[in-house]
């Protein structure tokens, strides 16, 4: 077994690959590049009816990078996580290193109660992993994140699978092709 490094992980967005820990508990490290990717088009990011009144509401607010490391821990604390202490430490370096970062959802008592991390590389935002401690906590992240990308010109959200709870977002399946196109535009036109 070798030791992956932030540089390598970095390479790996560029062609479509990204690294997993085995869900098991025994720390290996693979390289995943899924035949569907799953992708946020900005344009058709959906915000429901309940999401506007949490956010007209007031009652979560959303700071950048404060608290990473404590975000993917807090997305590491289910019952069954691909996100090792190896994974964490690659991770809080590419935070380092001015890759990484963390959108933290925070209640009126400035409690961190939801959020979201992954990578900006070019025009790409690559969504790593995503929890919620109060309702719509991780979709206030979300929103917020998709307003900084469109801020910053940025024109792919690969949230590298699709769930139910991203499709009611937006997300949709294209091929691993057809995401490839897109990340080569995201990097490099």
């Amino acid at each position: 077994m070798y030791s992956i490094t932030p540089e390598m992980v970095l390479e790996a967005y560029k062609i479509g690959v990204f690294p997993m820990a085995d869900e098991m508990g025994n720390n290996e490290i693979y390289w995943v590049e899924p035949e569907y990717r799953g992708i946020i088009p900005l344009e058709k990011f959906k915000v429901s009816k309940s999401l506007k009144q949490t956010l007209k509401s007031g009652k979560y607010y959303v700071t950048i990078n404060h608290d990473f490391e404590l975000v993917m821990r807090n997305c590491a604390n289910r019952e069954s996580t691909w996100i090792s202490e190896e994974i964490i430490e690659i991770y809080y370096n590419l935070y380092e290193m001015g890759y990484a970062f963390s959108f933290e959802t925070r209640d009126s008592n400035h409690c961190l109660v939801g959020g979201l991390y992954g990578v900006a590389l070019g025009k790409a935002f690559f969504g790593e992993s995503m929890f919620s401690l109060k309702t719509d906590a991780s979709k206030v992240a979300l929103y917020v994140l998709v307003n900084w990308m469109q801020e910053n010109n940025m024109t792919l959200l690969d949230t590298q699978y699709i769930s139910d709870h991203l499709k009611t977002l937006g997300a949709i399946e294209i091929t691993r092709e057809a995401y490839k196109q897109l990340l080569h535009k995201a990097l490099f036109e």
